[in-house]
């Protein structure tokens, strides 16, 4: 009987100095089954530093949606879905469970999420295996005329750049209402998004043979959207 295979999926929201705020891991199997979990605010960072903001930004990454996102999660602190906790504490955490599952690690867009903890200290060099979960996601979903159908009758676009460039969106937010048939707004809370978001799209990759030879890093150029038009 062959050993039993665990995944780590991990997320993270940042700080306006590239830091970590928000930390979330899950460690599940094939089947979506989750086996532990951790979820935290991290001291020094998430209480010292504006949360994410970009200057010119309106709606989603606005400095007005990061003043309201931080008193979302100082409620989730008084209401016990989040604590606080150091960076030493969450590297105790993911030994234990190197130790305990040897887990897989992945995240959608895992380059990220792994520059922001090291920019925190938090230490994820122990796994012994990886890959990217959005990767994963392009050469496996994202490619199919299925999903780019899928998209153009949902209008999931990027914003047109200066310079005429438009994307197909490839998100994790995009990926799970084409498998869901319908979609829905990520919280952009790290545990809430691998659980409702992250989670759904790794069991369905999972399924697929020889997925991993099929991993593809993202590449706008393949996913404009006058390149998938067709004039009637």
């Amino acid at each position: 009987m062959s050993k039993k295979q665990f995944f780590a999926i991990i997320d993270t929201e940042t700080t306006i100095n590239d830091t970590v705020a928000d930390c979330a891991i899950i460690i599940c199997d094939r089947e979506g089954v989750i086996y532990n979990q951790m979820a935290v605010l991290i001291k020094d960072h998430f209480d010292q530093f504006d949360l994410f903001y970009d200057k010119k930004a309106t709606g989603l990454w606005s400095i007005e949606y990061a003043k309201e996102k931080r008193i979302k999660y100082n409620k989730m602190l008084n209401d016990g879905l989040r604590v606080m906790a150091s960076n030493n504490a969450v590297n105790k955490w993911i030994n234990q469970a190197i130790g305990k599952y040897n887990p897989i690690l992945t995240a959608y867009n895992l380059p990220f999420d792994s520059a922001k903890c090291a920019n925190t200290n938090i230490d994820l060099t122990g796994f012994t295996d990886r890959f990217d979960l959005w990767g994963a996601s392009v050469g496996n979903i994202c490619n199919t005329k299925k999903y780019k159908q899928f998209c153009l009758e949902n209008h999931l676009f990027t914003n047109r750049t200066e310079l005429g460039n438009k994307s197909i969106k490839t998100s994790a937010e995009s990926v799970t209402g084409y498998l869901n048939g319908i979609m829905s707004d990520e919280p952009h809370t790290a545990l809430e998004d691998i659980i409702g978001y992250e989670l759904p799209v790794l069991v369905n990759i999972l399924k697929k043979r020889k997925w991993r030879d099929n991993i593809k890093p993202y590449n706008w150029r393949e996913f404009q959207v006058k390149d998938h038009f067709v004039a009637k």
